[in-house]
């Protein structure tokens, strides 16, 4: 499954990032809406769901977010809606991990 969420923040960390396989950081915008997959090895044998997918994550609650390889690339963002049949494009997709 997929998690749509709404950037609510991020810190300047992200922009700075200049790693080839990391330059993605560089294009994540507050206020943009990213789709994030959640895929075995991340998701739970027992509880077949991605730590941090905020599930039970109800009205306005704010979640903290931070990218694999540069933990001063990190945030916080809404969660929007839960999508059973993934369908991100390609530009603002993650996997949790």
């Amino acid at each position: 499954y997929c998690v749509e969420f709404r950037t609510e923040s991020l810190s300047q960390h992200c922009a700075l990032e200049t790693r080839p396989y990391a330059r993605w950081m560089q294009y994540l915008r507050e206020g943009h809406t990213v789709c994030v997959a959640c895929q075995p090895p991340a998701m739970g044998t027992a509880t077949r769901r991605c730590s941090g997918d905020g599930h039970n994550a109800h009205g306005d609650k704010i979640l903290h977010w931070e990218a694999v390889g540069n933990s001063q690339c990190q945030g916080t963002w809404k969660r929007i809606r839960q999508l059973e049949h993934c369908s991100c494009p390609l530009v603002h997709s993650f996997i949790f991990t």
